[in-house]
């Protein structure tokens, strides 16, 4: 997970060693994106709360293409409602993008 998004480490306080340090992470960082706390609550009731978790992460890694974090959460949200969003491709082109970056840098 942090190899697809290593940003949300640089926003832990006391850096990311299990599960609830990324989830306590996220609800941190989703404030600092601007994402309203009603939307995180329901994208963490339809998904689960380690998938809105890796969403919020994905989001703030992409952040600077993204317009509205919250409005993109919602978006994703509702397709999670229905069965049309699967956080495993997100993180695969997260994977990649920050694969080609550090090739690019290194």
């Amino acid at each position: 997970m942090l190899k697809s998004c290593p940003e949300i480490a640089d926003y832990a306080v006391d850096g990311i060693g299990n599960w609830r340090d990324f989830m306590a992470t996220a609800t941190q960082v989703r404030g600092y994106l601007g994402v309203s706390p009603s939307a995180y609550e329901d994208a963490c009731h339809v998904m689960g709360q380690e998938t809105a978790a890796i969403v919020i992460a994905c989001i703030l890694q992409r952040a600077q293409h993204i317009n509205s974090a919250g409005g993109y959460l919602r978006v994703l949200t509702d397709k999670a409602r229905v069965g049309e969003f699967s956080v495993g491709p997100m993180l695969m082109a997260a994977l990649k993008a920050n694969s080609a970056t550090a090739g690019m840098t290194g």
